[in-house]
C-alpha cells in the first residue's frame, strides 16, 4: 500500500474512533461530522488508488465520489447516507 493511501486510511480510522467517542458522550452533531470526515478520507484514499491525481481539498462527498469513480460502486442506502452526512461538515464547523 502506498504511503498516501495509508495516510488517508489511518486518519479515517481515527475519525471513526472519534465519532464513536462522541456517540458515547451524546455529542451527536460531532458524530455526524466525524462520520462525514471518515467517509471523505476513504473516498480520497480510493482516488489515490485509482488515479495519480492528488485528492481535491473539497469536503464535498458527492464530488469526491464522482471524481474517484467510487460513486458507481455505492449502494442506494450508502448514497442516502452520504446525502444525510454531506451538510453536517458545514453545520459542525
Amino acid at each position: 500500500m502506498n504511503d498516501k493511501i495509508k495516510y488517508w486510511l489511518d486518519i479515517s480510522d481515527y475519525d471513526l474512533e472519534t465519532a464513536e467517542a462522541m456517540l458515547s458522550a451524546g455529542r451527536f452533531l460531532y458524530v455526524g461530522f466525524r462520520c462525514h470526515q471518515a467517509i471523505e478520507k476513504i473516498f480520497k484514499a480510493h482516488l489515490c488508488l485509482s488515479s495519480d491525481e492528488p485528492p481535491p481539498f473539497s469536503p464535498n462527498l458527492s464530488y469526491i465520489a464522482g471524481k474517484s469513480g467510487i460513486d458507481k460502486m455505492l449502494s442506494d442506502d450508502f448514497r442516502d447516507l452520504v446525502t444525510i452526512l454531506e451538510p453536517l461538515n458545514i453545520e459542525a464547523r
